[in-house]
């Protein structure tokens, strides 16, 4: 597996990743997810022989804080270390960035994992998060 930058928004790929993962509230208007990507501070891949396996896009200013937008790995490569791989490699990159957030479902296994990456949900360390939807 490599991990590198996803540097050529391809739609079409895009558009089958998110749906496979049934993310397709973001897929309804596919112009705003692309400009989202552009405006991204980082968007890393995982690739398998040229075959994409996953993606994680952060936002945020790299110094102080980052926030993991999003991060999807088809579900036939889901517990294969995809994703454990595309989160290191963010965190190793902003290793110094004192603020790195991100928001999840709230299930045993994505909790799971997160919290074997070090993170903590936000009552933990007495903050709680506020979003307008």
């Amino acid at each position: 597996m490599e991990i590198r930058e996803y540097m050529n928004y391809n739609a079409d790929e895009i558009l089958r990743l998110y749906t496979e993962v049934g993310w397709t509230a973001y897929t309804e208007d596919m112009s705003a997810l692309e400009q989202g990507y552009h405006n991204s501070l980082l968007v890393l891949a995982a690739y398998e022989n040229e075959e994409l396996l996953g993606i994680i896009r952060v936002v945020g200013d790299g110094f102080t804080i980052i926030f993991i937008q999003d991060i999807l790995v088809y579900p036939k490569k889901q517990r294969h270390g995809v994703g454990t791989a595309l989160l290191k490699a963010v965190l190793n990159r902003y290793s110094a960035v004192r603020q790195i957030e991100l928001t999840t479902d709230n299930t045993p296994r994505t909790v799971s994992f997160y919290k074997s990456l070090g993170f903590s949900e936000f009552s933990e360390i007495g903050c709680c998060g506020f979003m307008r939807c």
